[in-house]
């Protein structure tokens, strides 16, 4: 499915902007649930907390890390086969890892498995949608992260009910069964061009060389490491992201354990999610409008840092004494936070990388956030596993959020006043030329100019 970019959007689109909805509240929107089982896995494996956690941290990894690999498969498959293979992948999983009988098998099946599935799916869905849209992308890419919101809303009600009717394994096993609905997603999303020749294959008259120089080109199409070493904005940003990471996922798989320890019934510290996942379908919309207006022209960076900073200073309401109402109190604090940053995420990465390497620069981005990903959780079981108190690991969150939101804050306020003093000494000595304006991107090498055909590669974060 190449890039069609002349085209105009069909009816046949928004058909498929529907399918992508469906997926991204399917695979995105899961992880958020598998709290609600956290107990009964410990309880059933006479599993620690920690070894317990590295399940959904393998799921959350692959599904950020399998972005490259999903990148690969649509080249030369297309996005149909991609997101149906996906959803084989994910379905096998949770089926298979309902007969698991050792945390080992529950890792390689509904984490390793599931999770790869997961990536397949969303990450083709979402360059699937955009061969479907030209002129209102930008648009169907809103919409479509609705569905994000909707997922983290039914999910866990969906996962309490079945969990006191069937149990976990009749749950994962249902599970599978739910996730095949990818493949119907899949199957609608025809090819809307001829296959094309790639750009990007070249022969050289030594072999071996031509074989080096087309990993090397693969290599840098889909993992940016070129723009990470030259470009200084990119490398601040992505290192405080992910140190960032190391503490924004702790909430999402302990609240719920969390709100059982302190005696809140079952299906209330299930409805704690969905809140989260309510408010974002309206506040995500609402704080994109508000970035959006001139005065955070050129700002928006300090806007997600602010959004960190407020993240990380909400985490410090779970240390006080806990009720149900103090809970919701601070899921509706939280959800402010975490709609700006979901917002936000992308777009400070568009305004600093050039145009033409995105795609690249995003693989990185989202191949390095899935190793803090991955050992994250275990690390936040393995202190409460210590310390047998909850509050700690909502310290560690705030600690990794706070510090990563005054990192990026400082970083580009510093990086922002050497370059506006590098261009004055360049006012002075000479005149300005077309290669200052990568200024703007606050990089410190020319940026390479687009091919006439460029390969859009996709990925996602489950921010």
């Amino acid at each position: 499915m190449p890039q069609a970019q002349e085209q105009t959007e069909s009816r046949w689109s928004w058909v498929v902007l529907l399918a992508t909805v469906v997926i991204q509240g399917l695979t995105l929107g899961f992880p958020t649930c598998i709290g609600i089982f956290f107990a009964d896995l410990q309880h059933d494996f006479r599993a620690s907390n920690s070894e317990t956690s590295w399940f959904p941290s393998l799921m959350i990894s692959l599904l950020h890390a399998g972005g490259p690999i999903c990148s690969i498969l649509v080249e030369h498959f297309g996005c149909r086969l991609t997101v149906m293979l996906g959803g084989v992948l994910a379905s096998s999983g949770m089926v298979a890892g309902s007969f698991s009988r050792s945390l080992s098998q529950l890792y390689i099946t509904a984490g390793l498995l599931t999770g790869l599935g997961m990536s397949f799916s969303f990450q083709g869905g979402i360059i699937a949608l955009g061969h479907y849209f030209f002129h209102y992308r930008a648009m169907a890419n809103a919409l479509a992260s609705a569905g994000v919101s909707i997922g983290i809303t039914l999910w866990p009600l969906l996962s309490r009910y079945l969990l006191e009717v069937f149990g976990w394994r009749g749950t994962f096993l249902i599970f599978g069964g739910v996730f095949l609905h990818c493949c119907i997603c899949g199957s609608v999303m025809r090819p809307v061009a001829p296959e094309a020749e790639s750009v990007h294959h070249s022969s050289s008259k030594v072999p071996e060389q031509g074989h080096l120089l087309t990993c090397g080109q693969a290599l840098q199409r889909h993992l940016a490491f070129d723009v990470f070493l030259q470009n200084q904005g990119y490398r601040f940003y992505t290192l405080g992201v992910v140190w960032m990471l190391m503490g924004f996922t702790i909430p999402h798989i302990f609240l719920v354990p969390f709100a059982l320890s302190n005696h809140v019934e079952e299906h209330k510290a299930a409805l704690l999610i969905s809140i989260i996942g309510f408010s974002n379908i309206f506040l995500r919309p609402l704080i994109g409008v508000v970035a959006g207006w001139s005065v955070f022209a050129g700002r928006h960076v300090y806007l997600f840092a602010l959004a960190l900073f407020l993240n990380g200073l909400s985490n410090l309401i779970c240390v006080l004494p806990v009720s149900f109402s103090l809970l919701v109190f601070y899921c509706l604090v939280y959800s402010v936070s975490m709609s700006g940053i979901g917002a936000l995420l992308f777009q400070v990465l568009m305004d600093i990388v050039p145009t033409n390497r995105f795609s690249s620069a995003l693989g990185l981005f989202t191949v390095l956030e899935s190793f803090t990903i991955l050992i994250s959780p275990p690390l936040a079981g393995l202190l409460l596993d210590t310390t047998s108190n909850y509050s700690y690991i909502f310290y560690m969150s705030s600690f990794f959020l706070i510090s990563a939101a005054l990192f990026i804050g400082l970083s580009f306020f510093l990086l922002y006043k050497k370059t506006k003093e590098k261009q004055m000494m360049d006012r002075v000595h000479e005149e300005p030329t077309p290669e200052k304006d990568l200024n703007q991107r606050y990089s410190e090498e020319p940026v390479i100019k687009s091919h006439s055909t460029v390969t859009y590669v996709t990925y996602v974060t489950s921010v």
